[in-house]
C-alpha cells in the first residue's frame, strides 16, 4: 500500500487548465482516469489528509503508485479524451457498465451492394444502420415479416444470395412476393437500396408521410378503377398499421428522444434506456454497475452518455435526451452530445406531463434490474459462501458465521420507538425467525438505550431457554438418577429437543447467532457488546455497519473495517442491514397508523375486534353507538348486559369527536357513517396489520 505523499507532485507543476488524469500502480497499469476543469484543483484533492478521503477513493490513492495528466484545450475535449482512455485501459476504479443482456438489433446493411435486412447482436459496424435494441429476437422478426410486403428488401445470407444468382431462380420469398428479388435481376441494385432506405425510415419513425402517399396512391388507383392496386395498397396499410401496433405510442408523433433512468444503492447502480422515435418505445436496454468509486446520480448519468453514445453519430444521437440528474458541469456533456449529432441535443430533466410519466415507467425498471440483479447474486451458493468467509477473515472469527441476526431501531421525532430483528442463516433470509420489539424502558429517543434494551430482552430469552431446557448441563452429561438427561417432557434429552417445539416448530429465541449486526456506528456497537457482557455472553460476535460510509465497525477499536469494494462479504451486510432497516419501518408505521386511527371503543376492556365491528355495523356510528341506550346494546349479537353497561360507561366518559367537514362545501356532517366493518379508520378497531404473513409473526410484547 503506497502513500500518497511519495509520489504527489508539486502544486506549481500542475497545470490549472482542462485536462485528463491518470493514476498508475506500481506495476505502471492504469487504475483510474478522470478529467477536470482545472487539473490543479482536481489533483489537490486526492492528495489530503486519507482520513478525510471517502474509503472508496481512499483505497485507490493508496492502491496508486503515480499520477500523469494531459492537458487539452476545452472541457468537451476532456470528456472525448476521459472516454476513450476508459475504453482502452479498462480502470480498476472507474464506473464500468456491464450489459445485463447481449441485446439484439434490427440491421439494415447499407454498407453492401445489395442491403440486407438481419437480426445482429454485438459490436457495431460502419455502414450499418440499427434499430432497438428489443428485448426478443422473435420481436424483430415478428415486425420485419410484415413490413417485407411493402418494403421486400433481401434478408438471406451471402451464400443463399450467390446460389440464387447462379442458378437463375430466387428463393421462396422470391416467390411469395416478400423479396424483390434482386439476385435475379428483378430489381436494379439502385431500385433495392431505394426500397431499403424506405425500410430505414420507416423503422425510424418516420411513418406518417408514408402512410399518406399510400393512402393517396390507392384513392389514386381505386378512382381510374384500378382495383386490384388499390386492394393491395390497402393491403400494404394493413400491414404498417400493424408493424406499428407492436410499438406502444407514449409521446407525441416525430418525438426522437432517449429516457435514461437510474437506481442505484450505497455498493451498485442499474441504468435503463428507453430509446423513443416516432412518438413510440422503439427499443431498450439496461446496464448494471459496482460502485467503485464515490460518484454522485449526475456522474452516473456522464458516464451511461459517454458508454451510450461515445461510438454513435448522426441520427442515432436523438434530439432530446431525458435523464434523472444533469451531470455536473452539464454545458461540456451537452455541447459533447451536439458534436456527435451534429446539431443541437437537448439534454434535461423531464418536470411534467408524458415525459415525466414516461420517466417514472422507465425508474421502475431499473429499480427492477436492481432488484434482480440483487437477487440472482443472493441466490448463488458460491458466492453466498465466499461472502460469509470474507465476514469471517475481516472479523477474526473462528468460522464462517452460518446465523448472522441484525437489529435496527425505528421511531418517528421519538414517537412509536420500534425494534426489528431479521435473521440470515447461510447467507439466505429466514422469515419465520424474524421478531418485532417494543421499546418499553424509556420514553423519547435514545438509539443507543434503545439497542441495549433490545439485545438483552432477546438474549435474557436465550439464557432462560436453555435453563429452562436444562442446556446448562454438558450435552451427554447423565442425570441425578444416572440414567440419560431427559427434557423436561420426558422425551430422550438432545440439543435438537431442546429447541424445538411439540409441533415440531423451532422455539422462539432458541437458536444463537454467530453474529450480532447492529445498524450504527460505534455507540449502537458498543451498546449491544455491553449488554451482552452484562449477561454473561462471550461467545457471540457483534459488528455496526455505518450507513453512510458501508464501515463496519467492532466493538473496543478506534477505527472501523475498510472492506474492500467488491467484497461479496460487504454486499451481504448491506443486504442483511437493509432487510432488519425495512422490516423495522413497516413495523413502525403499522403501529404509527394503530395510534392516530384509535377510537374510543378502544378503551373498552374485553371488547375485541370482532365485536367492535359488529357494533358499528349494527349501529352504523359511535355517534348513533352513544346514544343508544343499554337495552339497545344488548341486542347486538354477543353483547351481553355487563359488557353492554361498560361499554356505555366507557363512551360516557370519551369525549365526542369534533364534527366533520366536507372539505369541499364547508358543510358540517352531522351524521357521520363509520367504515364498513373490516376496515381500518376512525373508531372502527386496530388496523389491520400490513405486510407479509412473516413480517406480522413473532410480535414480542
Amino acid at each position: 500500500m503506497a502513500d500518497p505523499s511519495s509520489y504527489r507532485p508539486k502544486p506549481g507543476d500542475i497545470p490549472d487548465c482542462p485536462g485528463v488524469y491518470r493514476f498508475r500502480d506500481e506495476h505502471r497499469r492504469v487504475i483510474y482516469v478522470g478529467k477536470a476543469k482545472s487539473l490543479r484543483q482536481r489533483l489537490a484533492n486526492y492528495f489530503q489528509d486519507l482520513a478525510g478521503l471517502h474509503p472508496r477513493t481512499r483505497t485507490m490513492v493508496t492502491t496508486a503508485a503515480s499520477v500523469e495528466w494531459t492537458v487539452v484545450s476545452t472541457e468537451v475535449e476532456a470528456l472525448q479524451l476521459e472516454y476513450s482512455w476508459i475504453k482502452e485501459f479498462d480502470p480498476r476504479f472507474n464506473v464500468k457498465y456491464r450489459d445485463d443482456k447481449s441485446y439484439p438489433y434490427l440491421a439494415v446493411t447499407m454498407n453492401e451492394e445489395f442491403p440486407r435486412v438481419q437480426v445482429m447482436r454485438g459490436h457495431k459496424k460502419k455502414g450499418v444502420r440499427y434499430f432497438g435494441p428489443y428485448a426478443h429476437a422473435w420481436a424483430i422478426r415478428d415486425t420485419v415479416d410484415l413490413l417485407l410486403r411493402v418494403f421486400p428488401v433481401r434478408t438471406c445470407s451471402a451464400g443463399v444470395f450467390k446460389n440464387a444468382a447462379r442458378t437463375g431462380r430466387p428463393c421462396l420469398l422470391g416467390y411469395i412476393g416478400k423479396c424483390s428479388a434482386p439476385c435475379v435481376g428483378r430489381v436494379s441494385a439502385e431500385e433495392h437500396r431505394e426500397l431499403a432506405e424506405d425500410f430505414a425510415d420507416f423503422m425510424a419513425g418516420r411513418t406518417g408521410t408514408y402512410l399518406r402517399r399510400l393512402e393517396k396512391e390507392m384513392t389514386a388507383a381505386a378512382e381510374e378503377m384500378e382495383y386490384e392496386r388499390a386492394a393491395r395498397l390497402r393491403d400494404d396499410i394493413e400491414a404498417l398499421k400493424k408493424a406499428m401496433e407492436k410499438n406502444a405510442v407514449v409521446l407525441a408523433d416525430a418525438t426522437d428522444a432517449d429516457l435514461i433512468a437510474v437506481a442505484e444503492d450505497e455498493l451498485e447502480a442499474a441504468v435503463q434506456i428507453f430509446h423513443v422515435r416516432g412518438g413510440r418505445v422503439r427499443g431498450q436496454r439496461g446496464w448494471v454497475t459496482d460502485k467503485v468509486e464515490d460518484v454522485t446520480t449526475g456522474a452516473l448519468v456522464e458516464h451511461a452518455l459517454q458508454q451510450l453514445y461515445g461510438e454513435e453519430s448522426g441520427d442515432a444521437v436523438p434530439k432530446e435526451v431525458l435523464v434523472p440528474a444533469l451531470p455536473d458541469p452539464v454545458e461540456p456533456v451537452q455541447q459533447w452530445l451536439t458534436g456527435r449529432r451534429g446539431s443541437a441535443v437537448s439534454l434535461r430533466i423531464p418536470q411534467r406531463g408524458d415525459k415525466k410519466a414516461l420517466m417514472e415507467t422507465v425508474a421502475r425498471n431499473a429499480q427492477q434490474a436492481l432488484v434482480l440483479h440483487k437477487t440472482r447474486r443472493a441466490s448463488d451458493l458460491t458466492t453466498r459462501s465466499r461472502a460469509l468467509e470474507e465476514i469471517a477473515e475481516a472479523l477474526d472469527l473462528d468460522s464462517a458465521p452460518l446465523r448472522i441476526e441484525c437489529y435496527d431501531i425505528s421511531h418517528l421525532q421519538g414517537d412509536d420507538v420500534v425494534a426489528s430483528m431479521v435473521v440470515f442463516e447461510d447467507g439466505l433470509q429466514r422469515k419465520s425467525e424474524y421478531r418485532r420489539f417494543q421499546i418499553k424502558g424509556f420514553e423519547g429517543q435514545d438509539d443507543v438505550r434503545s439497542m441495549h434494551e433490545v439485545i438483552t430482552r432477546r438474549f435474557r430469552r436465550y439464557l432462560a431457554e436453555k435453563e429452562r431446557t436444562g442446556e446448562w448441563a454438558e450435552e451427554d452429561a447423565p442425570a441425578a438418577d444416572g440414567s440419560p438427561g431427559d427434557s423436561p417432557d420426558g422425551s430422550p434429552g438432545g440439543s435438537l429437543n431442546r429447541l424445538m417445539e411439540d409441533d415440531g416448530r423451532p422455539k422462539r429465541f432458541a437458536y444463537p447467532p454467530q453474529l450480532v449486526v447492529v445498524d450504527g456506528g460505534q455507540p449502537q456497537v458498543a451498546a449491544a457488546r455491553r449488554a451482552l457482557d452484562e449477561l454473561g455472553i462471550d461467545d457471540i460476535a457483534v459488528c455496526g455497519l455505518a450507513k453512510r460510509l458501508e464501515e463496519v465497525w467492532v466493538p473496543g477499536e478506534d477505527d472501523p473495517v475498510v472492506l474492500p469494494r467488491t467484497s461479496e462479504g460487504l454486499y451481504l451486510l448491506q443486504r442483511v442491514r437493509d432487510e432488519a432497516h425495512r422490516f423495522a419501518i413497516t413495523y413502525q408505521r403499522t403501529r404509527r397508523a394503530k395510534r392516530l386511527r384509535s377510537g374510543p371503543l378502544d378503551d373498552v376492556p374485553g371488547l375485541g375486534d370482532s365485536r367492535k365491528q359488529a357494533l358499528i355495523k349494527h349501529f352504523g356510528s359511535v355517534k348513533r353507538l352513544r346514544s343508544a341506550t343499554i337495552d339497545q346494546i344488548c341486542e347486538v349479537p354477543g353483547i351481553g348486559r355487563k359488557t353492554a353497561e361498560t361499554i356505555a360507561a366507557a363512551l360516557a366518559q370519551a369525549a365526542p369527536a369534533a364534527p366533520a367537514v366536507n372539505t369541499a362545501t364547508g358543510e358540517i356532517m352531522e351524521d357521520v357513517q363509520e367504515p364498513a366493518p373490516g376496515t381500518t379508520a376512525g373508531d372502527a378497531g386496530e388496523p389491520v396489520p400490513t405486510g407479509s404473513p412473516d413480517e406480522r409473526r413473532g410480535q414480542e410484547t
